[in-house]
Parts: structure tokens; sequence; C-alpha cells
């Protein structure tokens, strides 16, 4: 028995070479951030110098003092922050609902409407954007509003099929069965049962919704304009003159990563958990 038990030990023991992957794979996922952190920090002259510079400068603070001299940075980064934080709360509550419908109750029709659901996972974004247009500016004159961006996508396909597959496996049957025969309604067994089982996930989809919307672009240019702007069209208002400075570029894109690198360290430990635990139950 101790044989077997030593045996398995040693095969889940990492290796110095699993050590060297894993120290090679967290350097190249790090060194964009970093490099963006040394343009951020030099001219836009000692960027383009070879062999290129690879240590940090001293003109950080000017050039971000430079871009919310520019552009209306600030504007946008309360802009996006607002929409892509109640476009988050949203798609986590409104998927975690709609997932426990799903795959714990039944009513009729249950099978085609989730169908319905997921085939429109399969639409390109591209095809819904000119009515999608008329309808924001010509029927709720919402051009321009963080209503726009806030509304079309305040529910998606892939949050609540994401949360339906999770719950299938976290809340098992038998247990929400018990919760009836002790008198709990429905909403009772989604306040005690189901949100406590589902806070890895929705830590999961909050970050991953919170990123998609913070990173989006398409919409937001065709919706908004640079009087309202969110944060991705101005860093492209930053890009777009003739001779760029990509330090100014480079040091508005490392303001702009902030609230995503902080939101993750905020929510890391449950996210990581929710990874691990779907990797678990697979």
């Amino acid at each position: 028995m101790s044989r077997g038990r030593s045996r398995t030990t040693r095969q889940l023991t990492a290796g110095r070479g699993v050590y060297a992957v894993l120290g090679v794979a967290v350097l190249l996922s790090l060194f964009p951030l970093y490099w963006t952190l040394v343009a951020a920090s030099r001219s836009n002259t000692e960027i383009h110098r070879m062999p290129p510079v690879l240590l940090p400068g001293g003109r950080l603070w000017h050039n971000v003092t430079q871009v919310f001299a520019q552009t209306d940075l600030r504007l946008a980064m309360v802009n996006s922050l607002v929409v892509a934080g109640t476009v988050t709360a949203s798609v986590v509550l409104t998927s975690t609902l709609g997932g426990f419908a799903f795959a714990k109750l039944r009513f009729r029709g249950r099978g085609p409407l989730l169908a319905s659901v997921v085939a429109t996972m399969m639409v390109p974004t591209q095809l819904g954007i000119i009515p999608l247009y008329i309808m924001m500016a010509n029927w709720f004159h919402w051009a321009d509003h963080l209503q726009a961006l806030i509304v079309p996508a305040a529910a998606n396909a892939f949050g609540l099929f994401f949360m339906r597959q999770y719950l299938l496996g976290a809340v098992p049957d038998e247990l929400l069965d018990a919760g009836r025969m002790d008198g709990c309604t429905t909403r009772g067994l989604v306040w005690h049962v189901v949100l406590p089982a589902a806070r890895p996930a929705m830590s999961v989809l909050g970050m991953l919704t919170f990123m998609a919307s913070w990173n989006d672009f398409y919409w937001p240019k065709v919706v908004m304009t640079q009087q309202n702007p969110t944060v991705q069209l101005t860093l492209s208002e930053l890009a777009s003159g003739y001779i760029k400075d990509y330090s100014l570029v480079l040091t508005g894109a490392l303001v702009a990563s902030a609230p995503v690198l902080v939101a993750f360290l905020l929510m890391g430990r449950q996210i990581i958990d929710g990874i691990m635990q779907g990797a678990t139950k697979g």
C-alpha cells in the first residue's frame, strides 16, 4: 500500500522540466505588459532605438500627463467603467437565473427555446449592426448615449449556456427536492442554494464579461462619438495621427489596462477556484 501511495505521489510531483516550461510561459505572458511599461516610460525616439531599450525610463508620469492633456481619457474611463460594470452585473444575474431555469426547471418548450438561444451564438455580430443602430438611433434616440452600449449587451447567450452547463453538475436535483420538501420556494432555492453553489462560475463569467465589455471597440465606434467616448475610442484617437507617438499610445494602453488588472486581483481567487472546480467536474 505504501509503495502505491509513494508511486502516486511521484507521478503528481512536478519535475524541473515542468517548472522550466511554466517559467518560460509566464515570462512570455508578462513580457508584452512589461514592454508596454518600458515604452510608456520612454520617448517616441527612444523606443525606436536599435538595439531596443529593455529598461524603464523616467518619462512615465510625463507621458501620462500628456495623454490626459491630449485626450478626454478621464471621461472615457468613467464611461467604460459604468458600461462594463453594469453589463457585467446584468449578464451574471440574467445568465445565472436563466441557466438555473434551463438546467433544473421543467417547462414546455425548454429544449427548442434553449436551442434557439444557443443558435444565436452562431450569428456574426456584424450582421446585426445596421438594424441595431437603427433601433438605438431612430427608435430610442440613444445614439451617443451609454444606454446604447448597456442595453444590447445586458444578456448574452454564451453566459446563459455557460451557467446552465455549470449548474447541471453543481446543484444536485436531490438537494433541490429536499429544499422543496422543507417548504422552500423557488425564489428561496435560488437565494440559498443556487447562488452560493454558482459563485465560482459567476466570478469567471463576470471577469470574462467585464474584459469583453471593456475591450469592445466595434459597436462603440458605430454608436458613440469622441464627445462621449469609451476607452477604446480614446486609444484609437491617440493612434490616429499621421505621425504616431507610440510612447503615448502605449501609455494610454497601460492606463486603460489598470482597471482590468485590479478586477482580476480582486476576483482572482474566485476565478481560479471556478476554473479548478470546472476541471475537476469535467
